[in-house]
């Protein structure tokens, strides 16, 4: 009935919207074909598994031009799962936005696509989700208000007096780019009729360099109970008892444009959280990948791919590692 009823607002919109807005619909349907062998460094146990299903980050959405000034964007995944939606207005120094949308501290370098797309992404990539905010954007610098993140360990209930804030500048050139951010979350958890404050930060650089058909591209970024800031990360990075969490994390990528057809790339990232309550010490993770995208024609790509996840440690102890082939299956329309 609630998808039923999405269709209908959806077909109403667009008929009575039309005539007024340039409607660029779009969509990318994608398939995960894998086979995962995972060695449990607790317990010693080990499996393979064979996987095929439809990935969650298939997509179907539309680009809106109504006029120069104001444009907009929706885009749904598997489930009606909503992704992003939001309008922009252009004011001539820069714009607006009002939405949801990938937020400015998000660094995109790798393409790796086990375990859909996963980008590195936890495992020394950077990726902080697609969020509400308000956007304003001058060139090439973006400040955001986002909708804060309050999830702690406890489980217990928080209190937020402020937005989430991040920022990004990128200055590129011809063949290469560079590019800053960072963010700043903070709320109060209670807990034992204690009260705690947690505050939580993520600084950021990444760039690229293309010479001919070659390119080399990646990030590093240091933070603080990112756990709580709301980063996909593989490793405890939590606040224990008002005890900190420092992290840091890099990426790094390099690729090869054969011809129009085929590319390879290579791929490597590292992740670590030192946590202080009670000297637990550090827990760690990192990732190796190497693919091929063929393109089979305009729209349509198959990417073989052969990677290890590895689970390094966990407070001193060997958690086991994650080695994975397949492919993956896209057409984009």
């Amino acid at each position: 009935m609630n998808k039923l009823l999405l269709l209908i607002v959806t077909l109403i919109i667009i008929s009575t919207s039309a005539y007024a807005a340039d409607w660029n619909f779009y969509g990318s349907a994608r398939i995960q074909t894998f086979v995962t062998k995972i060695d449990d460094g607790f317990f010693g146990n080990s499996y393979t598994e064979y996987d095929q299903y439809l990935q969650a980050n298939s997509r179907i959405g539309a680009r809106i031009k109504v006029n120069d000034q104001l444009t907009a964007r929706f885009e749904y995944g598997t489930g009606v799962d909503l992704r992003i939606l939001y309008g922009e207005w252009n004011f001539g120094t820069g714009s607006f936005l009002v939405g949801q949308t990938y937020s400015p501290l998000n660094m995109f370098y790798s393409n790796q696509v086990w375990l859909q797309d996963l980008n590195l992404d936890g495992v020394g990539g950077l990726y902080s989700w697609r969020n509400p905010m308000l956007r304003l954007k001058f060139g090439e610098f973006q400040i955001a208000l986002i909708q804060p993140s309050k999830t702690s360990i406890f489980g217990s209930s928080a209190e937020v007096k402020i937005p989430k804030i991040e920022a990004k500048y990128k200055f590129s050139k011809e063949n290469w780019h560079l590019q800053i951010a960072g963010g700043y979350n903070s709320f109060e958890t209670f807990s034992g009729g204690v009260t705690y404050r947690i505050d939580s930060y993520v600084v950021a650089l990444g760039g690229g360099l293309t010479f001919g058909k070659a390119y080399i591209q990646g990030s590093i970024w240091f933070g603080q109970n990112v756990g709580e800031y709301g980063l996909l990360d593989t490793t405890f990075s939590y606040s224990l008892f008002g005890q900190d969490t420092d992290s840091y994390a890099y990426q790094l990528v390099a690729g090869y444009k054969i011809n129009d057809m085929f590319s390879i790339e290579a791929g490597l990232g590292y992740v670590e959280a030192d946590v202080e309550y009670l000297s637990l010490g550090k827990d760690s993770s990192a990732a190796y990948y190497l693919q091929s995208v063929i393109v089979l024609a305009p729209g349509v790509s198959i990417i073989p791919e052969i990677g290890l996840i590895d689970l390094q440690t966990f407070f001193g102890d060997d958690e086991g590692d994650i080695v994975y082939y397949g492919m993956k299956w896209q057409i984009d329309f």
